[in-house]
């Protein structure tokens, strides 16, 4: 272990203890302070802060893309938790948070699971289905996302679980296959039912603000199904009776799952409807639904959001689109909560989910 610095958070008030060795974001967690973010893998920019005191010497980054942290706001004092590591005292300001959020962390924890299924829900993704070995339990919030560590390397893996939170330990996963993929590869041919793999949770603010009364609109593609399935699954099982609505886009009739869950759903929620819409529908296939990019869809839908919350999850080109789109309609910025689903160097993982 590395010497140790104190890391303040405005506006906030929080102060936590930083050993060298680990990054901001991840030193937070373990103080169970939930800093906003995404990736953790200095992508996404979910994370994007701003310092306000302390020399910019004693901040260093691990490996980051430019798109989420530009060398011009680099200079001008922001940084990205995730990558960031403290080598002196700062006081970092927060550009997005959420304090029903940050005070309410939970653990992060380390354990094992166990492969129940490993199954294919479209030609490309996978229903995964693990059940937790050791420790006896590791909370999460319905949206959050667990970490697997890929067996043989020292790489881990980000994916959402699609199910809520229970006593028998059982964790679902909606994972789009990457050819090539460190992860993809492994899962696609040799996971087998029975396996074990070691994980650790909970990590993700893609979570239902419960401060909140307004109604919802999703937005969501390919994995992107997965912690909106959480979401709604918690909602349905609490009888939260707040109107949702889950605009969903796919390539082709083939790349849709869980159709006949969304349309029980829509029986057990107070007002819910599931917009699916295709942007490549292929030529004689049977769809009389939306076709188009999801983003147009909701804007041929919707005429005014306004007053509502928006949660967002897919690739970030399809989120970033979505919030123009959302903002446009009227959803204040600050009600819209997303989850980039960034890819690594194997083109494979999500983020952030």
């Amino acid at each position: 272990m590395g010497d140790k610095h104190i890391v303040r958070f405005e506006p906030v008030g929080i102060e936590i203890e930083v050993d060298e060795d680990q990054t901001i974001l991840r030193a937070a967690a373990e103080n169970g302070v939930q800093l906003m973010h995404g990736c953790k893998e200095g992508q996404c920019a979910a994370c994007k802060s701003f310092v306000l005191e302390g020399d910019m010497d004693d901040i260093d980054l691990e490996r980051y893309s430019t798109f989420a942290l530009p060398d011009y706001e680099k200079e001008e004092g922001s940084t990205l938790l995730c990558r960031a590591h403290a080598y002196g005292d700062l006081v970092i300001e927060l550009l997005q948070y959420d304090e029903e959020i940050i005070r309410n962390g939970l653990p992060l924890t380390k354990g094992v699971v166990e492969v129940v299924s490993n199954e294919s829900v479209t030609h490309d993704m996978r229903h995964l289905v693990v059940q937790l070995v050791e420790p006896a339990e590791i909370k999460f919030f319905p949206g959050q996302y667990m970490d697997f560590i890929v067996p043989g390397t020292n790489e881990s893996r980000s994916f959402s679980m699609a199910n809520t939170p229970n006593r028998d330990g059982i964790f679902e996963f909606v994972i789009k296959v990457y050819p090539g993929g460190l992860f993809s590869e492994y899962l696609d041919q040799r996971l087998q039912v029975g396996d074990r793999l070691e994980v650790e949770a909970p990590f993700g603010t893609f979570t239902l603000r419960e401060n909140r009364t307004s109604d919802i609109v999703f937005v969501g593609g390919g994995a992107g199904m997965a912690p909106v399935l959480g979401l709604l699954r918690s909602m349905a099982e609490r009888g939260v009776e707040r109107r949702a609505r889950f605009y969903y886009g796919a390539r082709t009739a083939k790349d849709l799952c869980f159709e006949k869950e969304l349309a029980e759903l829509g029986e057990q929620l107070a007002d819910f409807s599931y917009i699916p819409a295709l942007s490549e529908p292929v030529a004689g296939e049977e769809w009389a639904g939306h076709t188009g990019l999801i983003t147009a869809v909701v804007e041929q839908n919707e005429t005014s959001l306004e007053g509502m919350d928006a949660y967002v999850c897919g690739p970030p080109p399809m989120v970033d689109a979505a919030i123009v789109t959302l903002t446009a309609l009227g959803v204040n910025e600050q009600n819209i909560y997303y989850d980039k689903f960034t890819t690594t160097g194997e083109q494979e993982g999500e983020d952030g989910s």
